[in-house]
């Protein structure tokens, strides 16, 4: 049985849950897998099909095994946010309307993530599960194969599903075939409607550990083991967030992150904003996103480094954390964090991020000039 979680890193809770699972044969046939996007929901989703499998009386369980391992039909279904086709209608299969290219990327992404399951799928304009994805499903669970007792079906960033698309899963999770086991995974089940959600069994995933976002950024995304080590504690327990500071070149950012501060606390707007707004032209909302997280954690920091307490992230940067402090002693940092959490909260809004950028500097500016 542990033979299945080679190279998962951490949830140790849930590897025992699923693993008392199996043992005793007593499998729910919908699981919810919640929790901070980037710590291995997929993975685990996948892993554990193929466990139900290895513990089945199937005698061709290697086949079956690898056929799920490629995410391949009968025995797996995996299912995810796709793009709208042109002309595309409720009526339309999944990527029936989609263009050649789009199919082209989808099967590139869809390798990827068979080769590495901690990759995140990225396709442009994938911001929904359609409804014929789930009507899908009737198609998938309408035949029966003897040779194993389970077949799964994953529903990837399940809260991406609209309502009518929540409606038609529910009618399968009211009336579940024998022998299928759906596993929806997600970072926000506050989004499914409460009638999904009561009848999934559900598993919560605790954000990674640094030593363990390190070996993952090292062993899967080959990411040179020193910086991987820089940029684990950053991550906030998140491979997805992890992957996201090395693709905006994690070093520059730090540094950039501190200019913006020490401009924005020095009242020079003008340079606050140069620093910024090339970042946001070049990486739009994701960039901006980041920048904020980084500079909340750079806040925490300083409240860390007033108490003596360990585990400082800036710790390459501490003089920046001992002058603030040193000028500023017991000014009251929760009111702008919040404020900055708001923010970052709003870019998925549409919100103008020129204008947002203002605000953050404002926002910055105005906590010194309290004192």
């Amino acid at each position: 049985m542990t033979d299945m979680w080679n190279g998962l890193y951490g949830q140790e809770l849930v590897r025992i849950l699923l693993e008392r699972l199996i043992k005793s044969s007593k499998i729910p046939h919908a699981i919810l897998f919640n929790g901070t996007e980037g710590t291995g929901k997929d993975f685990f989703a996948l892993r554990f099909a193929q466990a139900l499998i290895l513990n089945s009386q199937a005698s061709n369980k290697e086949h079956i095994i690898n056929q799920v391992g490629n995410f391949s039909e009968p025995y797996f279904k995996f299912i995810m946010p796709l793009p709208r086709g042109k002309n595309e209608n409720d009526e339309s299969g999944p990527v029936e309307k989609l263009s050649n290219d789009e199919i082209q990327l989808l099967r590139e992404e869809l390798s990827k993530k068979i080769q590495n399951p901690y990759y995140r799928i990225r396709i442009p304009k994938a911001n929904n599960i359609k409804i014929s994805s789930i009507r899908d499903i009737k198609k998938f669970i309408s035949f029966s194969y003897d040779d194993i007792n389970y077949r799964v079906i994953v529903i990837s960033d399940a809260h991406l599903m609209n309502e009518a698309s929540q409606n038609a899963l529910l009618k399968n999770l009211e009336e579940p075939p024998e022998g299928v086991v759906f596993i929806l995974t997600t970072p926000f089940p506050g989004l499914l409607r409460e009638t999904i959600r009561s009848r999934c069994w559900n598993i919560n995933f605790q954000p990674l550990r640094e030593l363990e976002i390190k070996k993952i950024l090292v062993e899967y995304f080959e990411i040179e083991t020193l910086l991987a080590e820089k940029i684990s504690p950053f991550a906030m327990g998140s491979v997805t967030n992890a992957l996201n500071l090395y693709e905006h070149e994690f070093e520059k950012m730090l540094e950039k992150t501190i200019f913006i501060l020490r401009y924005s606390f020095g009242r020079k707007f003008h340079s606050a904003l140069n620093e910024i707004l090339p970042l946001v032209s070049e990486g739009g909302a994701d960039s901006l996103k980041l920048l904020i997280q980084m500079i909340i954690i750079w806040l925490n920091d300083v409240q860390k480094f007033r108490y003596k307490a360990e585990n400082i992230f800036f710790d390459a940067h501490r003089e920046t954390l001992e002058k603030f402090n040193l000028k500023f002693p017991g000014i009251n940092l929760n009111e702008i964090v919040y404020n900055l959490d708001r923010y970052s909260s709003l870019i998925s809004n549409n919100v103008n991020l020129n204008l947002l950028t203002l605000n953050i500097i404002f926002e910055l500016s105005s906590l010194t000039a309290k004192q």
